[in-house]
């Protein structure tokens, strides 16, 4: 919902503030008081283009804003959008600011983060619709036809079925397209897959292998010192005369004969022995250890060959042997696709067909849900048309079969309208008529009220070329889809202003030599006066402002 809405050195706007409410929002005024200008912000704010000469005589730069409430629509969806743009949202508000300065340098602004026009407008396109001269409008574009339809038709669960067997259905053409390769570059890649097969069998690598023979080098390239290492440490522990172990022995010994003249040496005679059998153990160890150390320099070139093999290998097909053996996997198992292709492109073709024959029974159905739907709202459209002074127009729901299927179906559907007796029906975007737009998208959301989330809605020259009963059909109208989002309304109309839950006075003045357009919000007599000005023009009597009066009070109490 538009909440509050700010305009600065724009046209004839020099400062301009106003806040809107839920409901029916009716903006009045004389004629070239402002009120197109005012849209044409808020277009601006929806992403229209920019030209230099809006900005305010004698200013350098124009800005325009406005606050919108997301908590009463899909703002779940917004948010997404604005998280994808790299835009912060917090809470259910969104500011979005346009900065148009007169060298022709713009700037946008959402919730304070830079964004393009590109990323403003499928923003935009989810917070307001405008519904006059404003070539935005989603509906005038051809390509959401479809969707509206299926909507109003409550398509959804065909529609995922369809698509489901869509997208299964291209999935298993490109994989037929992988397996229909030429013929040589085929028996290319299958030369290539055998000969790397072969490479890696002929290998007969283990895993861990790589690991086991680094260490094994190693032992190898320090034999020499190892056998020295161990077997002198052998000897000066235990092996050769006075080694350590036989001089703590003699120690202990002459400790423990001692014990008869103090006892306590026999406590440092246990502890010499404990140390004794650590050294010993140790002592059995490295002799263990030499007596299995080898220099074996035949060995050592078989080691060195198996790790140069290795890296060669590694070069190829993986940083280690886990690498090689995952890729030896996957070649085989290309090489048995390959080597089965022609049974794989049977299954292949059998599966394309069955597919091919469930899409055409799911978009047949699609179809003949849209027909049926479609004729219903014509109907609707008609006499909801009927009722805004085009009891003559025919609304149709214009298909045009595809050549294949695509993944909204079988067919492509546009709106068409003849609006007066004898004339073709033409495509919605090539109807001229600002007035006769509006009513048509006026017919068009009253018939099929659940199409699109957009909260707010704004119509302008709905009321053009039309008074009387069909102003104040017009009026019922617009207040029943103010109860479903907020509706904004242009217009001249007392009809139709008195059905507004707010109406708001735009005016313009002269002050200091310059033009001023200002809009204020009407309460009491002041709205009173207003609607008795759009009655009676500038002669304000009793009498229109009684009629004024009563047409509000009845407004009022009109059922939807």
């Amino acid at each position: 919902m538009l909440t509050d809405l700010n305009i600065r050195n724009f046209a004839i706007i020099d400062q301009l503030h106003v806040s809107f409410g839920p409901g029916f929002n009716v903006l009045t005024g004389e004629t070239g008081a402002g009120k197109s200008i005012l849209l044409g912000a808020v277009g601006l704010l929806l992403g229209e283009r920019a030209r230099s000469d809006v900005v305010r005589s004698g200013e350098d730069e124009a800005s325009v804003e406005a606050v919108f409430d997301l908590s009463g629509t899909d703002h779940e969806a917004v948010k997404v959008l604005l998280a994808d743009a790299g835009i912060s949202c917090e809470g259910d508000e969104i500011l979005v600011r346009r900065l148009l300065s007169r060298s022709g340098k713009n700037r946008i602004f959402v919730n304070g983060a830079l964004v393009t026009l590109a990323q403003l407008q499928p923003i935009a396109e989810m917070l307001v619709t405008i519904y006059g001269q404003h070539e935005h409008q989603s509906l005038l574009r051809a390509e959401t036809h479809l969707t509206a339809l299926d909507t109003f038709a409550d398509n959804g669960a065909v529609l995922t079925e369809y698509l489901g067997s869509y997208r299964q259905l291209q999935q298993r053409r490109e994989e037929l397209r992988s397996l229909q390769i030429d013929a040589r570059e085929r028996q290319s890649r299958l030369d290539l897959l055998n000969y790397q097969a072969q490479e890696i069998a002929a290998a007969n690598l283990a895993a861990g292998e790589d690991d086991a023979l680094e260490a094994e080098r190693r032992l190898l390239q320090h034999a020499e010192r190892l056998t020295a290492a161990t077997t002198g440490g052998f000897d000066r522990l235990y092996g050769q005369e006075g080694a350590a172990c036989e001089l703590i022995e003699q120690t202990a010994a002459e400790l423990e004969a001692l014990t008869v003249v103090d006892r306590s040496l026999g406590d440092l005679a246990g502890m010499l022995r404990e140390a004794l059998y650590t050294l010993e153990d140790v002592a059995a160890q490295l002799r263990n250890y030499a007596s299995g150390l080898s220099f074996d320099p035949g060995r050592q070139d078989e080691v060195e060959t198996r790790l140069s093999s290795l890296a060669a290998l590694k070069r190829k097909y993986g940083t280690s042997i886990e690498d090689i053996l995952t890729f030896r996997d996957k070649l085989l198992a290309e090489l048995e696709q390959m080597e089965n292709v022609d049974s794989a492109r049977q299954d292949l073709n059998a599966e394309i067909s069955r597919l091919e024959k469930l899409l055409r029974q799911s978009g047949d159905t699609l179809s003949a849900r849209r027909l049926e739907a479609a004729r219903r709202l014509e109907q609707r459209v008609e006499t909801e048309l009927a009722d805004l002074a085009m009891t003559e127009a025919r609304f149709r729901v214009v298909f045009q079969p595809l050549a294949e299927p695509s993944a909204v179906g079988l067919e492509k559907a546009e709106f068409f309208l003849a609006p007066n007796p004898g004339e073709e029906p033409r495509p919605l975007a090539r109807i001229a008529s600002g007035g006769e737009l509006s009513r048509i998208m006026l017919a068009l959301r009253r018939a099929a009220p659940q199409q699109e989330g957009v909260a707010t809605l704004i119509f302008d020259e709905v009321d053009a070329g039309i008074g009387g009963a069909t102003a104040t059909r017009v009026g019922e109208k617009l207040r029943g889809l103010a109860h479903e989002r907020q509706v904004l309304c242009v217009t001249h109309l007392p009809q139709v202003a008195a059905f507004g839950d707010r109406q708001y006075h735009i005016e313009k003045r002269e002050h200091d030599g310059r033009t001023r357009t200002s809009i204020a919000l009407l309460e009491g007599e002041a709205r009173i006066h207003e609607m008795a000005r759009m009655l009676g023009g500038a002669r304000i009597t009793e009498r229109t402002l009684e009629h004024a009066r009563e047409l509000i009070d009845q407004s009022s109490c009109a059922p939807l």
